[in-house]
């Protein structure tokens, strides 16, 4: 077979992944599962000629590929999807992780997004987080906050991202798609350009150091609505992880500006279903004066106990959304346990 018609099987089957890696067969990742398109193993020789077919798709060169082992880009192929590719050596051949986008931005409400998510952008400036491990789902969401501010008020975005996944048709914003290494060199430089470039929301990919993450900061703190990625699991961890990513010296200050420009945390993870499929689990801090102060004062682990309580202020923890999906009977009581931060407690409430 050659690499389209794997390609044209993954999207139909609703595959998240295509896998080419040498050793094995070449498989899909299907609701969280494995699953072998090949019978038998592809030899080095196949997988290379795979991988060339996706450049030629791709009309891209693979010399960055070639010179340094690594490579990251996107393409699309005309009425049949998106695709993210990761190309990359190992034991001496090469393979790559395709992953699957859908040229259309999904529905929110068929994803099993909450509408206090969507609800953040009503903020027309500061600095709104979406976190989560990798695989979690976070550009999907990202795009669907997008979509909300596109299709509702009139704005100039632009999206920093690597690569661009989602593409945005203007509705009543004017949305400018950036790809670091394409049309940027990298996140900071486009970051600094944008704000030269009369933008009213900024989407940053990831923040991937200290640098970044102040521009950031100082782009909210101006006036702008920056809507940021981080690979963190928990509102809390990803406080400290702003935090972390400077020098001790800088810290106080840091946590300053943090608790003044940072509107919402929302994170999240992909729970099994009972069904085979993938639920969304959320968790959404937003921020109050208790944990203004809690940010200030260097008692971010005391947050998580202000998210259990203040859910009138529209906050809640991780545990309560995976309770709430047990409750529906999409989970199991073992994936929900498994899944939980304090699987204990939890416990308790489901036996409750």
């Amino acid at each position: 077979m050659e690499v389209k018609q794997y390609l044209e099987r993954a999207v139909s089957d609703g595959a998240s992944d295509l896998f080419i890696v040498a050793g094995g067969p070449v498989s899909e990742k299907l609701d969280g599962h494995i699953r072998p398109l090949t019978e038998g193993r592809v030899l080095p020789d196949v997988t290379q000629q795979l991988i060339q077919e996706v450049y030629r798709l791709a009309n891209r060169d693979m010399k960055r590929f070639l010179e340094t082992g690594d490579d990251d880009f996107s393409f699309a192929l005309a009425g049949l999807a998106r695709f993210r590719v990761n190309t990359y050596r190992q034991r001496g051949s090469m393979a790559s992780v395709i992953r699957v986008v859908s040229f259309d931005v999904p529905d929110y409400k068929t994803l099993g997004i909450p509408e206090s998510i969507m609800n953040m952008v009503e903020d027309t400036h500061g600095l709104l987080i979406v976190s989560g491990t990798a695989g979690s789902g976070k550009s999907t969401t990202q795009a669907c906050l997008i979509d909300r501010i596109n299709r509702t008020r009139e704005a100039h975005i632009i999206t920093l991202e690597d690569p661009i996944e989602f593409l945005h048709r203007d509705q009543k914003s004017i949305v400018s798609q950036r790809e670091v290494t394409i049309d940027t060199v990298d996140y900071l430089s486009a970051l600094r350009a944008s704000l030269r470039q009369a933008p009213d929301v900024i989407l940053l990919g990831e923040m991937r150091d200290h640098e970044t993450i102040r521009t950031a900061m100082t782009a909210a703190e101006t006036g702008h609505l920056v809507i940021a990625t981080l690979h963190t699991k928990g509102a809390v961890n990803t406080i400290d992880r702003i935090i972390d990513a400077f020098p001790s010296q800088q810290q106080s200050q840091v946590r300053t500006q943090l608790a003044m420009v940072l509107r919402a945390v929302a994170s999240q993870q992909l729970l099994p279903e009972n069904d085979g499929g993938m639920a969304p689990a959320f968790e959404l801090m937003t921020m109050n004066s208790a944990v203004r102060s809690m940010i200030r004062d260097c008692k971010t682990y005391q947050i998580e106990n202000e998210m259990r309580t203040a859910g009138k202020e529209n906050m809640f923890a991780m545990d309560q959304s995976i309770l709430n999906l047990f409750r529906a009977g999409k989970i199991t009581r073992e994936t929900a346990l498994d899944y939980a931060d304090n699987p204990d407690q939890l416990r308790r409430r489901m036996d409750a």
